[in-house]
């Protein structure tokens, strides 16, 4: 099957690899412009670009449909084209160009997550379940017809960038796998059934943590920004990033209430050195820190800092 391969990001790279490995002719990648990276802000090639050039393959660079570009793709003679976080929406004229359409590699369980963050949403909203899906891209946002589908169990320990990177690698397999049968004649896709959700992409004052929340709330919010945006709070005026945290009763028994004056809860955002670490009050329990990064220093061990920052005095993170 000659096929084009369309990504941008790292987490397209498995499938890239896999279609490669397969024996998929690739006629070409087509994958968005260089990009600044870095504090320098120097321009670099996508992860798919990289590894395209690696593989020897014939790169398309472009943010956008221009005719050019559709011109570049009617003259490849496609099959069908396999798209994954290409990163821009192909316009009707490109998705009537290969025989087979455009196959979506969707990082959830179609129609949940529908949009730019599925798998953010998914660990956002506490889902026991998630998954990947393969569709026939229309010109709706991720509203074509199901291929097949791949599961994943989330545990509450779960980021979104460990989510993504096993959904990456089984992904790719269920991509390879759908291609393989269609151009086969061996499976149809089928219209989406249930409840529609939407996943837009999360900012960075989405990423920003509201202490008063309850603590699932809370680990829930800064895992799912892991490692993108990245989950920040305030201190006197100044940003800390926050790596993800565990309520304290996952470490160890909750501790009675004797009314002996002995702290069972902490106030919202209040820091404190208890049972050996580091830990916040939210709108219910306390959760325990296990990294940070202060304003205008490195990504550090949370006892570390609280032990000379607490010398300073109390600490209250912003609420």
């Amino acid at each position: 099957m000659r096929i084009l391969f369309a990504g941008t990001p790292a987490v397209a790279v498995p499938s890239l690899n896999t279609l490669s490995d397969a024996g998929f002719e690739i006629a070409a990648v087509l994958t968005r412009v260089d990009a600044p990276v870095g504090r320098k802000w120097t321009l670099a090639p996508s992860p798919v670009a990289a590894r395209a050039e690696q593989l020897g393959l014939p790169l398309i660079k472009a943010n956008r449909f221009t005719d050019e570009v559709v011109g570049q793709l009617a003259a490849l003679d496609l099959d069908a084209a396999a798209i994954v976080a290409y990163g821009g929406l192909v316009p009707a004229r490109a998705l009537e160009l290969p025989r087979h359409g455009w196959i979506n590699l969707h990082f959830s369980l179609l129609p949940a997550w529908r949009g730019a963050a599925p798998v953010q949403h998914a660990v956002l909203h506490g889902d026991d379940i998630t998954g990947a899906s393969t569709f026939r891209l229309e010109r709706g946002l991720d509203t074509g017809p199901v291929f097949g589908t791949v599961t994943e169990a989330l545990a509450p320990s779960d980021t979104s960038g460990e989510v993504l990177d096993r959904l990456a690698d089984s992904g790719a397999t269920l991509l390879a796998q759908t291609l393989t049968a269609l151009g086969q004649g061996a499976v149809e896709a089928v219209p989406q059934q249930g409840e529609v959700s939407l996943a837009p992409k999360l900012s960075i004052d989405d990423a920003r943590i509201d202490w008063t929340q309850p603590a699932v709330a809370v680990r829930r919010r800064i895992n799912a920004v892991t490692p993108e945006p990245g989950a920040w709070t305030l201190l006197a005026g100044q940003r800390v990033k926050i790596a993800p945290v565990r309520p304290a009763s996952e470490l160890r028994p909750a501790r009675p209430d004797t009314g002996s004056g002995d702290p069972v809860d902490l106030a919202p955002g209040r820091v404190e050195l208890r049972d050996g670490g580091v830990q916040v009050g939210t709108g219910s329990e306390p959760v325990v820190l296990g990294r940070l990064q202060p304003a205008g220093k490195t990504m550090m061990d949370a006892r570390d800092w609280a032990r000379g920052a607490l010398a300073r005095g109390e600490l209250v993170f912003d609420v």
